[in-house]
């Protein structure tokens, strides 16, 4: 081999090494991308922000089935996964706020009502009508079903341990519209359902401890209506004026 086709061979080594070496530095740069991609994702998700999606009427016409939303969890001090602790909140949930939290009877349900009561809250109502601290409360975002049977139920004993005001526990009868007055107790809150006389909230279950609230609803991103005969309702029949919308 003359040294014309020493110095071709020596070229061509190099420049298939180059070559190889740009490949590697290609996916190792996509790679990093991607790692860091993830490991943002898992952080905003865990501390910042996450998705959630509505599966019942029980806010309507606040929210409603179909809609998904972002949820806010930084707000009210986002959990630290396996710690049981939190990060220091911007502020405490507060009279009238939206939220989702952990539902108190199953842990692995997700639920979202509006806070009604804080901690120190005597609440109770009368014929529908909140009454919070002795002044009934506007609720322009409730609404009603007309003409719906008002019986008492076994579900709302739970209610008989916070009756003050010198109720009678032994005639204490509550209802869906009628009950109390019951005070909240210090970290938890009282939380209803905008859609009053289809929700299941602290009316039959009681109180949400502070530590169940995961955060606030920002905003609906996505929004479809649920039609069980239509296996693409959520292509098919989206809703397209709720995209955007504002939660509050």
């Amino acid at each position: 081999m003359d040294i014309y086709e020493q110095k071709r061979a020596h070229a061509l080594e190099l420049a298939n090494r180059k070559r190889t070496g740009s490949k590697l530095s290609f996916f190792a740069h996509w790679a990093r991308i991607i790692i860091v991609s993830l490991a943002l994702f898992v952080v905003i998700r865990a501390f910042g922000v996450e998705a959630f999606k509505i599966a019942s009427g029980s806010m309507e016409h606040t929210l409603f089935e179909g809609d998904f939303l972002l949820i806010n969890k930084l707000v009210y001090g986002a959990g630290i996964p396996g710690s049981g602790r939190k990060l220091p909140a911007i502020h405490s949930p507060r009279r009238g706020d939206v939220v989702v939290f952990t539902y108190p009877v199953d842990p692995s349900l997700n639920y979202v009502k509006r806070i009604v009561g804080i901690p120190g809250d005597t609440l109770q109502m009368r014929e529908g009508a909140l009454i919070r601290n002795g002044q009934r409360v506007p609720e322009p975002y409730v609404q009603h079903t007309p003409e719906e049977a008002d019986q008492s139920d076994e579900d709302f004993r739970w209610q008989r341990a916070y009756l003050v005001g010198g109720a009678s526990i032994e005639n204490y009868r509550p209802s869906r519209n009628n009950w109390g007055p019951l005070v909240v107790p210090g970290h938890d809150y009282f939380v209803l359902g905008d859609n009053r006389d289809n929700s299941s909230d602290s009316r039959y279950w009681g109180f949400v401890a502070d530590s169940l609230v995961r955060g606030q609803p920002i905003v609906v991103y996505y929004s479809y209506a649920p039609d069980t005969g239509d296996r693409l309702d959520w292509l098919t029949r989206l809703r397209w004026k709720r995209f955007g919308e504002i939660v509050h």
